[in-house]
């Protein structure tokens, strides 16, 4: 059974473009799922220069995407459907977000939701009175404050925050557009994902010093804004920027992808990334970083293999094809049933169910168990 259908609004950084940030593609798999269940979705987006030129998905099938030039028009130009909505969710890094929070609040008549898909760093943020995109103050408007971090930081937000309601919302993969693709296998190792200084001495050790020390493979590194001052071996090919559309190919030739995971996210632990979902999605191993709560995601050995140092690298590369195969194999059937967009929606679902969003006389209790 499923609930009636909501208009449901998302403010969020950007659906149009995927240059240089993870948060598009959260955001269309999601909103992909959403749509599948019925539901009617308007993404506003704030229109910027950066993205404008970099757009790969400007008219989505599955939502309404507008876009607005500042606060005072979106309140303005967007003030019925924010009205309207059952739901409004504003996600993290939206520009001038404090002001948007604030304006939205006021027009907001139905649930008031913010959608964090940077809750390390927003802690951060919080903690050194840092207002990019949220203040203090603003945490306790939202009904529901939803987390790309689970675990012991959900306590954290409710406890430090006064959250009213924390509730983890992982990232998720589009499992019709990333999938298994006949290509031929090109590099031993890639990584696909944009320069974090942060992320870069894993890199060195378990990609670019492995490169070094096997000149005979070869490897990729997919992903803009690296400073010139990197060092690349001859055997890792550069490539700057990959559309969505290409990332299953990219990782079908690959023997392995590797996951980085920036340091922000080990230290809260519980917060994947979505190029897990994507590389798992596409029948791709996976070598990854370790950090608290991964392996209730992906447990190691069956599905993942967790490397610290170059030495672990090249142990997981002697692995033989058979269990090459089947580790990818039993990631790509978690993936499926755990973390497609359509099972995320469901999720959020029974989340809005539970806070009683469809607190009407033909919704009972029963409802929560029969969401499907």
């Amino acid at each position: 059974m499923r609930p009636r259908p909501l208009d449901i609004v998302f403010i969020g950084l950007s659906l149009s473009s995927s240059w240089g940030n993870g948060h598009a593609t959260t955001y269309r798999s999601l909103i992909k799922g959403l749509h599948c269940r019925g539901h009617r979705v308007t993404f506003l987006e704030r229109d910027v220069p950066w993205y404008a030129e970099h757009r790969d998905l400007d008219k989505p099938g599955f939502c309404d995407l507008r876009y607005y030039g500042s606060v005072v028009e979106l309140t303005a130009e967007h003030a019925q459907v924010l009205r309207r909505a059952d739901v409004i969710v504003v996600g993290s890094f939206v520009p001038e977000g404090v002001a948007v929070i604030d304006a939205v609040a006021s027009l907001s008549t139905g649930w008031f939701c913010f959608y964090d898909i940077d809750t390390p760093v927003t802690l951060s943020k919080l903690a050194a009175d840092d207002r990019e995109y949220l203040s203090r103050r603003q945490v306790r408007l939202f009904d529901i404050y939803f987390s790309f971090s689970g675990g012991p930081t959900l306590e954290r937000l409710r406890r430090e925050h006064q959250a009213r309601r924390a509730e983890p919302l992982y990232c998720s993969v589009d499992t019709e557009m990333y999938r298994e693709t006949a290509q031929p296998k090109r590099w031993d190792i890639g990584y696909l994902g944009t320069y974090s200084a942060d992320r870069q001495p894993s890199l060195e050790r378990l990609l670019l010093d492995l490169a070094r020390h096997m000149p005979d493979r070869l490897f990729v590194v997919a992903g803009p804004l690296y400073p010139l001052g990197v060092r690349w071996p001859d055997n890792v090919e550069r490539i700057e920027h990959l559309a969505p559309t290409d990332h299953p190919a990219f990782y079908a030739r690959q023997k392995f992808a590797l996951n980085i995971t920036r340091a922000d996210m080990i230290a809260a632990g519980w917060s994947p990334s979505v190029r897990l979902f994507e590389a798992a999605a596409c029948g791709t191993p996976i070598i990854s970083d370790k950090w608290p709560g991964l392996s209730s995601f992906f447990p190691e050995g069956d599905t993942i293999r967790i490397a610290s140092a170059t030495a672990d690298v090249i142990d997981i590369l002697s692995m033989d094809e058979a269990e090459r195969s089947a580790m990818a194999a039993n990631a790509r059937a978690r993936v499926d049933a755990l973390h497609s967009g359509t099972a995320r929606a469901i999720e959020l679902e029974r989340h809005l169910l539970t806070a009683g969003v469809w607190r009407t006389s033909s919704v009972s209790a029963e409802l929560l168990g029969q969401i499907t």
